[in-house]
């Protein structure tokens, strides 16, 4: 069984619940300068050409065995996190995320399974919405690398990860944005640094912060390879060792690879074999980024183009995730 745990779907109206908010228009001028004109004007025609694979449970079903692909964890597109808006209209918009990405994933629920979204910005309601996705049949929920003026290690989300420890719940960690701002406006920048940089500070703040000490039974995936997190962590465990201010957490930096996931999301062979490596065969999933540009329509090419030994392509191709998301492989 080949499993795919990074694919979208978009969900028009969670967007028409946010239309017209307060907020909305400062969160749509960040992003813009953000990115950069040249980016924005790519990034719109690319997602409408794909809107049909992003919202159609049959589109995506026939792209699936086009690719090979027996089973998609499908989350909502990153657009959707809105970590801008007020209590009440977040709780709203994550509550409805939760409840269609759910609806779409039931037209095949053998082939799909979901995971929903919770409101970041708004620490006190994160563990209910959390509860809200699991009871909506999804396996977690899907965050950012941080939410305005809060990285993951705040001790505000420590009931967040109680919960998402007792419950089982998967938490996919999903970059939405860059905070370097308009040093990567161009060339794409903020996608192809900006995004390997957020997930490796998101993932430095759970390991140095100690959160993965105090919650040893989270099972955290992190999107595009851990990003510079993995393969770099030479340096952070020489910090831990020689500094005392570096020394947050109870063991080794590196050693905390081996209580993560990674998605094998990396875009070079050579790449993923040292991922492999470093955090070990059995800590890697399939990953696509379906459908999006930036993805790719054919990850179990990618995979085979790593030449792992065949145990560890059947490890990463499916047999891990199966195991990860409680179903037989």
């Amino acid at each position: 069984m080949i499993i795919d745990v990074h694919a979208h779907v978009l969900l028009p109206r969670v967007e028409e619940a946010v239309a017209g908010q307060p907020g909305l228009d400062v969160a749509r001028e960040l992003d813009a300068r953000r990115n950069g004109p040249e980016a924005l004007a790519v990034n719109g025609p690319m997602v409408r050409a794909r809107i049909p694979l992003l919202t159609e449970p049959a589109r995506r079903l026939s792209a699936m065995d086009r690719s090979g692909v027996d089973v998609q964890l499908v989350s909502p597109s990153p657009s959707h996190y809105h970590y801008w808006a007020e209590a009440e209209l977040a709780q709203r918009a994550h509550r409805l995320a939760n409840e269609l990405t759910a609806e779409h994933c039931a037209a095949a629920p053998d082939r799909l399974r979901g995971l929903g979204l919770v409101p970041l910005q708004h620490p006190d309601s994160a563990p209910a919405i959390l509860s809200h996705a699991m009871e909506a049949g999804l396996l977690g929920v899907q965050i950012s690398s941080h939410a305005p003026g809060r990285e993951l290690s705040d001790p505000a989300y420590e009931p967040f990860w109680a919960r998402a420890e007792e419950t089982g719940a998967v938490v996919f960690v999903h970059p939405f944005g860059c905070t370097l701002d308009e040093r990567l406006n161009r060339w794409y920048l903020s996608n192809t640094v900006g995004q390997p940089v957020e997930n490796a500070v998101a993932l430095s703040h759970l390991i140095f912060s100690g959160v993965l000490d105090r919650h040893p039974g989270l099972r955290i995936i992190a999107a595009h390879g851990g990003g510079y997190l993995p393969t770099h962590l030479g340096r952070s465990d020489h910090a831990w060792r020689t500094r005392p201010d570096a020394a947050g957490c109870e063991h080794p930096p590196s050693s905390y690879l081996r209580r993560l996931w990674f998605d094998s999301l990396v875009h070079d062979p050579h790449v993923l074999r040292e991922l492999v490596r470093a955090a070990g065969a059995d800590r890697v999933v399939l990953g696509s980024d379906f459908p999006f540009d930036m993805g790719t329509s054919d990850p179990v090419g990618a995979l085979r183009a790593a030449e792992l030994p065949e145990q560890e392509f059947r490890a990463v191709g499916g047999e891990n995730a199966a195991a990860l998301l409680g179903f037989s492989s």
